[in-house]
């Protein structure tokens, strides 16, 4: 049993400046976010996935397309990013105005979500234990950073960032990679 957690790739452009972007928000990817899928795609190379779950949102639609594209994504609404509320759009200078670099700091490392972020923690806890415990085969699953961090939680480990085009691995309820960029 082996779950492949991919972050979806790049949804900004390079120069444009990077935003809060999390369940309210539906961007494609770009092209570097495609290349970061189509460099997923070629690490995965000859690995059979049995079943592709996904959050609903276009750019995890479109990674798991271009990773998989023999596997019809399953939507699966508790991979989707969790909601930024009053900061979702808004610069990381903004977002730290508004809540303090402390409270971004204890997102990070304890998962605890900002004043106004919208985040069913023990509900995502609890669909990554239920997935993990009735997991059989290979499963590719793409989601966001915000989502994926509560699969190490739900393993008894700290949250960990996971970046754009990225992806980690858990087998036999290890994680044996974490944050790796082909």
């Amino acid at each position: 049993m082996r779950a492949i957690i991919v972050r979806h790739g790049n949804t900004f452009a390079p120069g444009e400046p990077p935003r809060r972007i999390g369940a309210r928000t539906d961007l494609p990817l770009v092209e570097s976010g495609r290349l970061q899928a189509q460099a997923l795609a070629e690490c995965f190379n000859g690995m059979q996935f049995d079943r592709c779950l996904a959050s609903p949102l276009r750019r995890t639609q479109e990674t798991a397309a271009i990773i998989a594209p023999n596997l019809r994504p399953e939507p699966a609404i508790w991979l989707r990013e969790i909601d930024h509320g009053p900061d979702e759009g808004l610069s990381e200078t903004e977002v730290i105005a508004r809540v303090g670099a402390r409270a971004l700091a204890d997102w990070d490392v304890h998962a605890l979500p900002p004043p106004g972020w919208i985040v069913d923690a023990s509900a995502r806890v609890a669909a990554w234990r239920a997935f993990f415990a009735g997991m059989t085969g290979t499963v590719l699953l793409v989601t966001s950073n915000g989502a994926a961090r509560f699969a190490r939680i739900a393993l008894g480990l700290g949250p960990a960032r996971l970046r754009t085009g990225a992806y980690a691995e858990i087998t036999a309820g290890a994680v044996t990679a974490w944050d790796v960029r082909p």
